[in-house]
């Protein structure tokens, strides 16, 4: 079992008196995986998160642990190689939430289906004993049975292939529980103002706020160390401007955006890849959490935000292609939910015509002017890999002593194989005793939230003790998923999980007042009709 008192994690702050040995910046799955890698090879480990574990990019995904079967068509073999090697180590590390998850393509023509099969064995082979299982060609008939809601118009058939699905917010909790486990000191709502210099002017440590505190804007902790790492996603230019005030940015944020659909719009356990859109996109139809998830689109965005709010005309394109393909249509009204997220990907040289979708997927490891390693590209499926290479980098430059990685067979929090049904194991994994023991000491915790809803009160009561949820948003977003799943029946919950959480946290009634506008707020921008009719 892993408690995470967030007080008792400051006070170990506060009281240290020597250094760190690594000092994380970045509470997403890169600086949670730094983390853990970290703590694992014995060095003393802090990460600090200026707002919730995942809740920019990494709580934002497609929630896919996969290869990336359309980087072959671009050639890059390595790339794709290293993923599904990655993919393999993870679902053994945590089994109880990445598993399996059957693709269709869809071809129109035999031909086409040749070539997908061609391409497909290669995905087989790159997977090699780490595979999720084997691809095979599907004739029509044989495509209707796996997709019956699949508009089979004009197709001849397709293929099918496996790779994995997660859920990413709760991959990040168990990756965080982990490295507390192995020892690491860890803080969400911790942000970072500014560096500690010493005389050569090199970063020694940071400065940050607790936004929890009542006076965070006046109360600055301090904390030293050996090395600082700059995991921050798509924020990592704004540290590397507090590092030296002139930079190129190393970022070129890319916006995918989310549609989610009620279960009958995707029955059955297959997913739908469509690899050519109209303007040479991917569109995947996903089931997820008894849902559906419909995305993304991949445009770049200038501007960077906390909680991106999807463009008009990437859900209008989204909701199109699934008319399309879909059947029956799904209309606007059907959509529970919306979302999107910012991917970091690394900024290419400065070249007119190059798009999103043509950007390298790979990670970049760099040591900035003061000392201070910056690390941002890649996605979930490599974040072990990111975290290896940027603590590899450190100990190449001697800021660190040399200490093997161990996360190769690092089992996480919570690991236990599933059925695969949607209960508390596959959500909680060996943890989901904890919360069955509260049932059984508080019978009336068993009730739903919200009839719309697949949580129960415990599981409230679980975050708030266990999981480190500060705010209404932290349980209803990440430590649950009720705002993707449904947003309005998230909207309508927010009540009860303000009473539990100011119960458990010893807030009174004008936090629950506060806590209840800002989440209405936030819900709002996942209510495509509501956030869109302002």
């Amino acid at each position: 079992m892993v408690s995470l008192d967030r007080t008792e994690m400051l006070k170990r702050v506060e009281e240290r008196t020597t250094d760190w040995d690594v000092i994380i910046v970045g509470g997403g799955a890169t600086g949670l995986g730094i983390a853990l890698d970290s703590v694992s090879r014995g060095y003393q480990t802090l990460l600090l998160e200026r707002d919730d574990f995942t809740k920019g990019t990494s709580s934002r995904s497609t929630k896919l642990i996969h290869g990336g079967v359309r980087y072959l068509k671009q050639g890059n073999i390595s790339l794709v190689f290293e993923a599904l090697q990655e993919r393999g180590k993870l679902r053994n590390n945590a089994p109880h939430l990445v598993r399996e998850l059957p693709f269709v393509l869809p071809a129109k023509h035999i031909w086409g289906r040749w070539f997908y099969r061609i391409g497909l064995w290669l995905y087989d082979r790159l997977a090699g004993k780490r595979g999720f299982g084997p691809s095979k060609s599907l004739g029509l008939s044989q495509l209707k049975q796996k997709v019956s809601s699949l508009n089979t118009h004009r197709l001849s058939g397709g293929v099918m292939y496996y790779d994995g699905q997660t859920d990413d917010a709760r991959l990040g909790l168990s990756l965080m529980k982990t490295a507390v486990k192995h020892g690491a000191t860890i803080l969400n709502y911790a942000d970072v103002k500014d560096f500690i210099r010493d005389d050569q002017g090199r970063v020694t440590g940071v400065c940050f706020h607790d936004l929890i505190a009542k006076d965070h804007t006046t109360h600055t902790h301090q904390a030293t160390g050996s090395v600082v790492i700059n995991s921050t996603g798509v924020f990592i230019d704004q540290l590397r401007k507090a590092e030296k005030q002139t930079v190129d940015p190393m970022v070129m944020p890319s916006q995918g955006a989310h549609l989610v659909l009620p279960k009958r719009f995707l029955p059955g356990e297959t997913a739908i890849i469509f690899p050519n859109t109209p303007d040479g996109r991917v569109l995947f139809a996903i089931p997820w959490y008894d849902r559906v998830i419909v995305g993304t689109t991949d445009v770049p965005r200038e501007e960077i935000e906390v909680d991106p709010k999807p463009l008009e005309e990437e859900l209008e394109f989204i909701l199109d292609l699934a008319q399309t393909h879909l059947t029956p249509a799904p209309q606007r009204s059907d959509v529970l939910s919306i979302f999107a997220g910012l991917r970091p990907l690394v900024s290419p040289p400065k070249k007119k015509g190059v798009s999103t979708a043509q950007i390298s997927r790979e990670h970049t490891v760099m040591m900035g002017p003061e000392g201070v390693i910056h690390i941002t590209g890649g996605k979930w499926t490599t974040y072990r890999k990111m975290a290896q290479d940027a603590l590899d980098f450190a100990i190449k430059h001697e800021r660190l002593h040399a200490q093997k990685c161990v996360t190769h067979q690092l089992q996480l929090v919570g690991s236990q194989p599933t059925t695969g049904v949607l209960d508390l194991k596959s959500v909680y994994g060996s943890e989901h005793t904890l919360i069955e023991d509260l049932i059984i000491n508080h019978p009336e915790q068993e009730d739903l939230l919200h009839p719309e809803l697949p949580y129960r009160l415990a599981e409230i009561t679980f975050a708030a003790r266990y999981e480190m949820a500060m705010t209404v948003e932290d349980v209803l977003s990440r430590r649950t998923r009720a705002l993707l799943l449904d947003a309005q029946a998230s909207l309508d919950a927010a009540p009860t999980v303000a009473r539990i959480l100011a119960q458990e946290l010893g807030r009174d009634e004008e936090w629950e007042r506060m806590q209840l506008e800002e989440y209405q707020r936030i819900a709002q921008r996942h209510l495509w009709i509501s956030s869109h009719a302002e």
